[in-house]
């Protein structure tokens, strides 16, 4: 493996996204949760921008960084438990072992399969007019209206439960 800025950049970025998962997983401070989930959403937004996809970078950070993360922040910080202590998990050593299992499984298939093997073509110019057009498309293939409006109301839904509970 050749070792250039952009390998360098796809490390941390990757560092910034488990990293941040990890402590969202982790910890028992919500708050704190919170700001780990802000770092792995950054760390995702800087793999959109190494994959050449700048668009869905500022979607990443826009609305799941800027929008929902801030959102879960100010809901957290209104309720009246804001750090509460559950009581332990006696399945997190069970847990631990599938996760990790799992992991090791992707991560050797993901090598076996793409180990030395690199994108052949470039980003096409028009990538961001076709990815407008496969949005707003109804028909076709690339028909992304109706998973885009579920999202949509998925979000908002989420956003009125979070006003129920703050108000509570």
């Amino acid at each position: 493996m050749v070792i250039t800025p952009v390998t360098i950049a796809f490390f941390i970025m990757a560092a910034f996204t488990l990293g941040g998962s990890l402590g969202v997983v982790t910890n028992r401070n919500l708050f704190h949760a919170a700001l780990y989930l802000i770092l792995a959403l950054f760390g995702a937004a800087g793999l959109f921008v190494l994959l050449e996809a700048p668009f869905l970078a500022a979607v990443q950070v826009l609305i799941y960084v800027g929008a929902i993360s801030v959102l879960i922040a100010i809901t957290i910080m209104v309720t009246r438990r804001i750090m509460g202590v559950e009581s332990a998990n006696r399945q997190w050593p069970l847990s631990a072992l599938v996760g990790l299992l799992l992991a090791a499984t992707l991560g050797f298939v993901i090598m076996d399969r793409f180990a030395g093997k690199f994108p052949v073509a470039g980003v096409p110019d028009d990538s961001l007019t076709r990815l407008g057009m496969a949005l707003v498309s109804y028909e076709g293939m690339e028909a992304y209206l109706v998973p885009f409006e579920v999202a949509s109301v998925l979000l908002l839904a989420a956003m009125i439960g979070a006003i129920v509970v703050a108000r509570k």
